[in-house]
């Protein structure tokens, strides 16, 4: 062993035991969001898919060893009966801030499409910031990438800068778009450098992890989204050394009051250490539909089996977790590869 190198052990007893504490138990909260949810996916009605989510995360934060308070939720406390913002969960000692999204995709987790799933990310207080309800103009890139690029230049020359980061053409890129009437001009000059469109209906943080993971056939994603979304997204660019930049949108003049109550700029550009600061920080998303990253929640007789990515930032995890929940005794004699 060289003079530079570390033991494992050494490490690894280094590691925050915020996230050694709630990485596995974060991955869980997802899970029963997940399950929860799928029991009503295909069913047409978004408002009970996401009811059913939400109460299954609500209940299982409950059951933590944290003392959470909620930064992005379902909404104001007048709007959201349950996970509102500002919303304190959990029955232990580590003080933390959480953003949840517990079924991202409503609409399509009700007609049974692709890329629903349940979605949370934790940080120590005051990680993660606490955004308006609007939209987030994005530039998500992967870890080749990242610091290279830049949301107030041209599309075309992230794109160029893009391609020459991972070693491409631009013909051989591939930009997820929300598929939006607004995008049109944006969907025209991507396509003009060559680069190809995955036009996408809903979901842009499974469309932005996707991003940040190799071998799912997208380089980028691009265009404007919810900004709660944005800063989920920002704790899962972190822990993969992705880099994803926004800009808050202001509709009208009261979300521009809103933004100066809250102390967010309407033209400038934030980063991702800047949308989730934290220096621990946890993420966890299981797929409730089939996606390109995530498998959906399959049932089998007695039980059912979820696929999880499962984050932390300080303690360098990333863990695909493929689980099988036993709800019924002789669902033992079903589990298979």
């Amino acid at each position: 062993m060289t003079k530079r190198q570390k033991p494992v052990t050494e490490t690894r007893s280094k590691a925050p035991k915020f996230e050694h504490a709630l990485v596995l138990e974060t991955a869980r909260v997802t899970e029963g969001a997940a399950l929860a949810a799928s029991k009503f996916m295909g069913m047409g009605d978004k408002n009970v898919v996401d009811g059913a989510g939400t109460e299954a995360m609500r209940t299982l934060l409950n059951s933590l060893n944290i003392r959470g308070t909620v930064v992005i939720g379902e909404g104001e406390m007048d709007e959201a009966p349950m996970l509102y913002i500002g919303e304190q969960v959990g029955n232990g000692e580590f003080e933390v801030d959480i953003a949840v999204d517990p079924v991202e995709g409503t609409s399509v987790t009700a007609k049974g499409l692709p890329n629903g799933l349940a979605v949370i990310a934790i940080s120590e207080k005051g990680g993660l910031m606490a955004a308006p309800d609007c939209y987030m103009e994005k530039l998500v890139v992967p870890p080749p990438a990242a610091g290279k690029v830049n949301l107030d230049w041209p599309v075309e020359a992230n794109i160029n800068v893009l391609a020459q980061s991972l070693q491409r053409d631009a013909d051989d890129l591939m930009i997820t778009i929300l598929d939006r009437d607004r995008h049109a001009e944006l969907i025209r000059r991507v396509r003009a450098t060559g680069a190809r469109v995955k036009l996408i209906g809903d979901g842009d943080v499974i469309a932005g992890l996707a991003v940040g993971v190799r071998g799912t056939g997208v380089h980028a994603l691009m265009g404007s989204g919810g900004a709660p979304e944005g800063v989920i997204l920002a704790a899962a660019c972190k822990c993969l050394g992705a880099e994803i930049q926004g800009r808050f949108l202001a509709e009208d003049d009261a979300q521009r009051e809103r933004f100066q109550k809250m102390g967010v700029e309407e033209n400038r550009v934030y980063k991702t250490d800047e949308l989730a600061s934290g220096k621990q920080m946890v993420f966890s998303a299981t797929g409730i539909t089939y996606g390109e990253l995530l498998n959906g929640v399959r049932y089998f007789a007695g039980g059912a089996r979820t696929h999880t990515l499962v984050m932390g930032y300080a303690t360098r995890v990333v863990r695909f977790i493929d689980t099988v929940h036993l709800e019924e005794d002789h669902a033992r004699v079903t589990v298979r590869i």
